[in-house]
């Protein structure tokens, strides 16, 4: 039979279930309700003191009021003597109020807002600013405060969305901005009662003014940043910044803070690094300067150029000093100048204007030509229209800016400026004041003689500089050269310049004979007929620096032929006296000229030809003698390498090299000597 388990015994006590318990929790808690109705809380919060000093009483066994019941792990409801524990009501709700602030804290940090990434960002910025653009777009007036809209896209620190703003703020300024230029309000336009669609046109044009004034600066701020790409692989910002600061030049020259925008682009071409951004603003301010016709852009422009040219030392890229052989308004300039004043042909000798004939008019007349003037003037500013005064004044500062930066340049000798400058004084010498044609004569003279002096240890000047790699540069003296006998040639040009030939004393038998001695070197030039777009293979075998002792893309407006015809037509076809020319100087040119050819470039050979053909027209009956070998006027001998055209005796020689260029490979170089030939025989 089995026996029964034992039982166990219990080790925790039992919980007194009993109905006594009952009665004993509701005699604690109507003690505990009887004893709460009488706190004075405010008056025990007024007069507790702190609680430092309270533990300290505590820890000193002065503990003062009863103590709460607490229920054991037993069941049981126990008096606790600790001395963390509450001793006043007022102390239990402080605590409670701690715990509450500590609960409080953690809460409030610890919710943070989630990392939204990269990629949806740049999303929802294009979103944003499509919309934005859309709206100006749509109805520009109804948005004004969509240009500050725009801005604080910009803000964001994520490159890419920096791009995109500034790209987006560029087209829309494009397409907003109007035909004129806005003037500030004034504080009589804020007193001053309005219409509703007048305050709403103003409204928005300052918030137009406004917001173009703050992305003009944060384009100035992006082009003078580092080139920060963002993303791999991606443009840097100062790239775009200079694009779009490039294409609001072009697109709104006339608007506000046109300065600002043009000294972007000029500090550009103050630096020494020729990349894409300094080409691209180049090419701006030629675009500029072709096609602007008021004047006051490009009277700004170059007078940041001149400036700045003049604070760098003129220690600038040749490209920059050619903008000025791109400016329209010098094209179509009459008046004189020089480096500090201008004349213009209806001016008097003394300066003075002449003075107009006074017409007799009544007051009844004189009050309406008044009130005419007044109308006249008003509809002129309302069409935004440049009087001829104004263009002509425009025009007048700016021809005295370049010449007095050129006159600087040619002054200084900087090496590798003075094809650039030469280059400019033969565009404009027409434009040169008379009273300055003996002293700039004289610099194209000693410009010569230092050139042909020694011409080894001016190259050297010009490449020995360490302090500026690139801005070395071997100097073409033949170039320059030729360059001085143009500008000499073009100062003549004109009746004014004939007529100051004689009062001036002009002697320009110097360039004459330069122009006589470089004919043979130039003959066997490889590069005469090379301009700045040409293809030139270099030698294989030249391990210099600068193989050929080219220079890359200087300047070569003009091929070497193409200058050398135009001496030639100044020496032998002067258009101020053609008759003028002496037949000695007609015969040497023309034996040297037919010698030359036979080393020529077809081309070049063609065209030598051509000039002789016009001499032969001119001047037929003074040269007829050198092709018929029973006239010889002269006596001795004829000497081709004379240091001077009278020297060389051309009259005791014959013209034999139109027998070797009859057989000619190239037929148009036949076809031109049959034609001089044809000329000659018809005298």
């Amino acid at each position: 039979m089995a026996s029964r388990p034992s039982k166990r015994r219990r080790v925790t006590p039992p919980r007194d279930d009993g109905p006594g318990s009952g009665n004993s929790d509701a005699r604690v808690q109507k003690q505990f309700f009887k004893s709460a109705a009488t706190w004075n809380l405010e008056q025990s919060y007024e007069s507790k003191s702190r609680k430092g000093k309270k533990r300290e009483a505590k820890k000193n066994g002065n503990d003062a009021g009863g103590k709460l019941p607490v229920k054991t792990a037993q069941g049981t409801w126990q008096v606790h003597d600790d001395a963390d524990s509450i001793a006043s009501d007022a102390d239990w709700l402080e605590g409670e109020e701690d715990e509450e602030g500590v609960d409080e804290e953690p809460a409030a940090a610890a919710p943070e807002a989630p990392k939204i990434p990269e990629r949806e960002q740049i999303r929802k910025a294009q979103e944003e600013l499509a919309k934005i653009a859309t709206q100006l777009n749509e109805n520009p007036e109804e948005h004004p405060a969509a240009f500050k809209a725009l801005a604080r896209i910009g803000e964001s620190p994520i490159v890419a969305i920096q791009k995109l703003c500034i790209v987006t703020q560029m087209t829309v300024y494009k397409d907003v901005i109007p035909g004129y230029r806005i003037r500030p309000a004034s504080e009589e336009a804020a007193v001053e009662k309005l219409s509703k669609e007048v305050k709403t046109l103003r409204t928005y044009e300052q918030a137009l003014v406004s917001g173009y004034q703050g992305y003009i600066k944060t384009l100035t701020r992006h082009a003078s940043s580092p080139d920060v790409g963002g993303r791999k692989g991606g443009q840097p910002i100062s790239n775009i910044a200079f694009t779009c600061a490039c294409a609001l030049v072009k697109a709104v020259p006339h608007f506000n803070f046109r300065g600002d925008l043009l000294r972007i682009l000029v500090r550009k071409l103050s630096s020494r690094n020729v990349d894409g951004n300094f080409t691209r603003c180049r090419q701006t301010l030629e675009t500029l300067f072709r096609d602007d016709e008021e004047g006051n852009a490009t009277m700004e422009a170059v007078s940041l150029l001149t400036k700045m040219m003049k604070a760098r030392e003129y220690r600038v890229d040749e490209s920059v000093l050619n903008l000025f052989l791109h400016l329209r308004l010098l094209s179509e300039f009459f008046g004189k100048a020089s480096h500090d004043k201008v004349s213009r042909s209806g001016d008097l000798p003394n300066g003075k204007k002449p003075k107009a004939k006074k017409e007799f008019r009544t007051k009844r007349e004189r009050k309406l030509l008044k009130e005419q003037k007044e109308a006249e003037k008003v509809m002129a500013h309302a069409d935004a229209s440049v009087s001829h005064e104004e263009r002509e004044k425009a025009q007048s500062e700016i021809l005295k800016m370049v010449f007095a930066t050129y006159f600087r340049i040619l002054k200084a000798r900087t090496p590798h400026l003075m094809g650039a400058v030469l280059e400019g004084l033969a565009k404009y010498a027409h434009l040169i004041n008379q009273d300055f044609f003996g002293d700039l004569l004289e610099a194209l003279k000693d410009l010569i003689r230092d050139s042909h002096n020694d011409e080894t240890e001016v190259d050297g000047e010009a490449n020995g500089d360490g302090e500026d790699d690139e801005l070395d540069v071997i100097r073409d003296t033949s170039r320059e050269a030729l360059l001085c006998t143009v500008t000499a040639f073009a100062l003549l040009e004109g009746q004014d310049a004939h007529n100051a030939r004689s009062d001036l004393h002009l002697d320009l038998s110097f360039f004459i004979t330069n122009l006589y001695r470089s004919l043979l070197s130039l003959s066997v030039n490889p590069d005469l007929e090379l301009g700045a777009k040409s293809l030139h293979l270099t030698d294989p075998n030249d391990t210099s620096e600068n193989p050929a002792g080219r220079r890359d893309n200087k300047v070569n407006l003009q091929t070497t032929t193409v200058l050398l015809m135009r001496c030639l037509s100044g020496v032998l076809l002067p258009p101020w006296n053609i008759r003028s020319v002496p037949p000695l100087r007609l015969a040497g040119f023309t034996k040297q000229l037919m010698a030359v050819a036979l080393q020529m470039p077809e081309k070049s050979c063609q065209a030598v030809l051509g000039m002789l053909h016009d001499v032969v027209h001119t001047h037929g009956r003074k040269i007829n003698a050198l092709w018929n070998t029973e006239e010889r006027k002269g006596d001795g001998t004829f000497k081709p390498l004379a240091e001077t055209v009278e020297g060389s005796n051309p009259f005791t020689t014959t013209i034999w090299e139109g027998e070797l260029l009859r057989k000619h490979y190239c037929p148009k170089v036949r076809e031109e000597l049959k034609a001089m030939e044809k000329e000659l025989k018809s005298i």
